[in-house]
């Protein structure tokens, strides 16, 4: 399993080995061990999300209000999917800018969102099925949702079919209204949580015993 940092901080792309034989295939999805060695923390999972959407269904943009946050691994094990990242941590050097991933059942590939990131993702195939973990369970009131279709974020979502999008998404506010609301966390804050997640699981050195 191979874990590439993205252009955006906390954004990483985890390029899983298949060893496919006459039976089918097998992979490791998700590996803590690696995991933690390219994030400097393990991934807390809380609750496991799956969606099934269909083509032209827009998912998106979602996060999670800090403090706490949810940071999300997501995998796409039927169809495939575009998946968005957009930094929308006030104050970060990359806010505003877009990483598109896409995630298949081909490509095997997943991809990790810290906290205070928005994503959303959209099918490339008539039909596809997320699933994804996360760090933290689903709070009433903590969602943040940004419009997907945002024309100043102008994101590259699939073009072929008319985009379908909830009522609630199609309701959301465009970036720019969601930073004058203050809904949005820092990117202070938002390093701040990633330095206590990598403090929390630090190895302090023994030491020796001088004779």
């Amino acid at each position: 399993m191979e874990i590439e940092a993205l252009g955006i901080d906390g954004t990483y792309l985890v390029r899983p080995r298949a060893f496919p034989d006459d039976r089918g295939v097998f992979l490791e999805a998700f590996n803590q061990r690696v995991f933690q060695g390219a994030v400097g923390h393990p991934l807390r999972v809380a609750q496991v999300n799956c969606s099934v959407s269909r083509k032209g269904t827009v998912r998106g943009l979602h996060a999670i209000a800090l403090p706490g946050g949810q940071a999300r691994y997501m995998t796409c094990p039927q169809g495939a999917i575009t998946d968005i990242v957009v930094d929308t941590r006030i104050g970060s050097p990359t806010f505003g800018r877009y990483v598109p991933v896409e995630l298949s059942e081909t490509n095997r590939h997943a991809l990790y969102l810290a906290e205070g990131l928005s994503h959303g993702f959209a099918p490339l195939t008539e039909q596809a099925t997320v699933v994804y973990l996360c760090s933290s369970t689903y709070v009433p009131g903590a969602a943040i949702q940004i419009h997907p279709l945002d024309p100043e974020l102008s994101l590259p979502w699939p073009t072929d079919v008319p985009p379908v999008l909830s009522e609630k998404d199609q309701k959301a506010p465009s970036l720019d209204e969601a930073v004058a609301s203050g809904i949005l966390p820092s990117y202070d804050e938002c390093k701040e949580l990633y330095r206590s997640l990598r403090d929390e699981h630090a190895v302090v050195p023994v030491q020796g015993a001088t004779l």
